[in-house]
């Protein structure tokens, strides 16, 4: 099969994965740049509703750098443990990195390989499972939601944190211009700054603006979820209406 344009927001899963392990290196400063630190208060909410505690077990999907298994493994304590989960392994050896140098944080960590449409762990392993950014990238997004409720045991939470495209004027006229022309301008200077030939960094910072348009809204997303076996689902929309984090319990063995 060809290759896919990445401004269709739609790529193969190789193209995802390739284009992952090629911005390994400058993911966390762009991601920081471009939300103006705001990424990491989002991953503190989508921790939050991962209603986790101390001893808990958390599986990470699509982990990255591994930013939000740090902030879970944080709450599970010394008891608990955190795996971190992804295909890129750039993006894992980034994150296997701030782990071991993290102060404060005493939970077992591990980041594996793995895929989110197929997770090499036995169904109700964890007490919850979250994807930070990730879910768009799924390219059979009901497969990766179902997969991550069968880990997760009944009771537990599937948490998805993702960014959304705002319907009020005036965020809606801002969000347009910041990710069809600001977002890809950063991955075009980031190119030319780390020497990335087309198909790495500013390809990854095209995808990423199409990615967001074409993923579904808030109220579909949350049918979505509750069609991968999640009830109880709720969702905060916040950073003024371009952050989505939806959060769902797994159903009772009887209503799986």
């Amino acid at each position: 099969m060809p290759a896919q344009d990445p401004r269709s927001g739609r790529l193969q899963a190789e193209q995802v994965r390739d284009m992952f392990d090629g911005i390994a290196g400058v993911y966390d400063v762009l991601n920081t740049a471009m939300t103006a630190g705001l990424h990491r208060r989002w991953r503190e909410r989508a921790a939050d509703l991962a209603g986790v505690g101390a001893g808990a077990r958390v599986l990470d999907v699509a982990t990255g750098t591994g930013d939000l298994a740090l902030e879970l493994a944080r709450r599970v304590g010394p008891g608990g443990e955190v795996v971190g989960s992804d295909f890129a392994e750039a993006m894992l050896a980034r994150a296997r990195g701030k782990a071991a140098s993290a102060v404060c944080v005493e939970a077992r960590m591990s980041f594996e390989w793995g895929d989110a449409l197929e997770l090499p762990y036995e169904t109700d392993a964890f007490d919850a499972a979250t994807v930070g950014f990730g879910a768009r990238n799924f390219s059979d997004l009901g497969r990766g939601l179902a997969e991550m409720a069968r880990v997760v045991r009944p009771g537990g939470r599937v948490v998805v944190l993702e960014i959304t495209t705002p319907t009020r004027f005036p965020l809606a006229l801002f969000f347009g211009l910041w990710f069809d022309r600001l977002v890809p301008g950063f991955g075009r200077l980031a190119g030319m700054l780390t020497g990335s030939s087309r198909g790495g960094v500013a390809d990854a910072y095209s995808y990423l603006p199409s990615s967001v348009k074409r993923f579904p809204g808030p109220a579909e997303l949350a049918a979505r979820m509750a069609a991968a076996g999640l009830g109880e689902i709720r969702y905060v929309i916040t950073a003024g209406g371009i952050i989505a984090i939806h959060a769902g319990t797994v159903r009772g063995e009887a209503n799986r």
